[in-house]
């Protein structure tokens, strides 16, 4: 008789088995998103472009960035500074620029449009 199983019990879920290429180029992948995230806070650091613009229409490798993370990128914006924007606009600081719904995106910009002019 085979044994009983719990049909209650966690089923356990295992990630996929990827081969050696398939694990190469999602690391490739992942890469390069950092790359451009990082030449994003560079040219925000150098005033090449605001947090306006790239919030409100990003690009798709910045729709799982935190949306803190770029507001620390802006000159003047410190931790303290950049809570308080979210917090004024009711997001939380670990939403991604993806998750933004469109009040907190549309809030959020003109928000930061205000203060940047």
């Amino acid at each position: 008789m085979p044994p009983a199983t719990d049909i209650n019990a966690p089923k356990q879920a295992s990630a996929p088995e990827r081969s050696h290429i398939q694990r190469m180029e999602a690391l490739q992948r992942a890469n390069h998103i950092r790359t451009q995230r990082a030449q994003i806070k560079r040219d925000l650091k150098a005033r090449k472009t605001t947090i306006d613009r790239l919030l409100e229409n990003p690009p798709e490798y910045l729709e799982t960035a935190k949306v803190i993370e770029l507001l620390l990128a802006v000159p003047k914006y410190g931790r303290v500074k950049a809570n308080k924007i979210l917090q004024q606009c009711r997001i939380s600081p670990s939403k991604t620029v993806g998750g933004l719904s469109d009040r907190q995106r549309k809030e959020l910009v003109e928000l930061l449009r205000a203060r940047l002019s």
